[in-house]
């Protein structure tokens, strides 16, 4: 694994306090940082719960030796930790890569302090330099919505395509998502798409990071929310 991704699981392991309750991401960084957490709980015998966003990070979790808690079951987080596919320089995000970012986005927002966690790869001077932002969708609002996109700026909304099968990328949800790229990303369009019909939720998150750690080679750096 990257090193830059194993350094930053390593800072969010260092901050874990017995008995935290935790909101946790999903994607690779994030399984980084869980493998880090699971070592302090084997080691340090320390009790620790996680709420997931997925099934995937559920099982992760699990194989680290961590406690599993219902997303239902919990109201508020004091804390919660989560990667992204871009990180401008104001703290906007891009996530949804893995296409969790439905139940990403309502952990977030349940986070009295969120956590982003990166390696430098994802950092980028414009958001949407190299990802699209990816938009969850019924499945029979699919054609309604991308005419939607295309008329607030994108140059280009695809339906994304699985790739272990054929057909679409299908969510834990059961919806479709859209992948639109744009040339500038407004703070509002996080709202406008949102608010499409047939649109679930989508992969901007303009205002919702507290803090950045970045992994790198040697070490991490911090971008904080002024």
């Amino acid at each position: 694994m990257d090193q830059g991704k194993i350094n930053a699981g390593k800072e969010i392991a260092k901050r874990v306090r017995d008995g935290d309750l935790i909101a946790a991401g999903t994607g690779s960084t994030v399984e980084a940082a869980l493998k880090e957490i699971g070592r302090r709980v084997s080691e340090e015998r320390i009790r620790l719960s996680i709420v997931p966003t997925s099934l995937k990070t559920a099982e992760a979790a699990a194989r680290c030796g961590i406690t599993v808690v219902d997303p239902t079951s919990v109201d508020e987080f004091e804390w919660g930790f989560d990667g992204a596919d871009e990180v401008d320089p104001r703290l906007r995000l891009i996530k949804g890569g893995g296409g969790a970012m439905l139940m990403e986005k309502i952990l977030a927002v349940r986070c009295k302090r969120f956590i982003v966690i990166v390696d430098e790869s994802k950092l980028v001077q414009r958001l949407g330099e190299r990802c699209p932002v990816p938009v969850e969708v019924i499945p029979e609002a699919t054609s309604y919505v991308k005419d939607k996109l295309l008329s607030l700026g994108a140059e280009r909304a695809v339906i994304r395509k699985a790739k272990a099968k054929h057909g679409p990328v299908i969510t834990e949800k059961g919806n479709m998502i859209v992948d639109a790229s744009f040339a500038e990303i407004g703070d509002d369009l996080e709202d406008s798409i949102n608010q499409i019909t047939g649109v679930v939720e989508n992969g901007l998150f303009t205002d919702h990071a507290d803090e950045i750690i970045v992994g790198r080679t040697e070490g991490v750096s911090i971008m904080n929310r002024s």
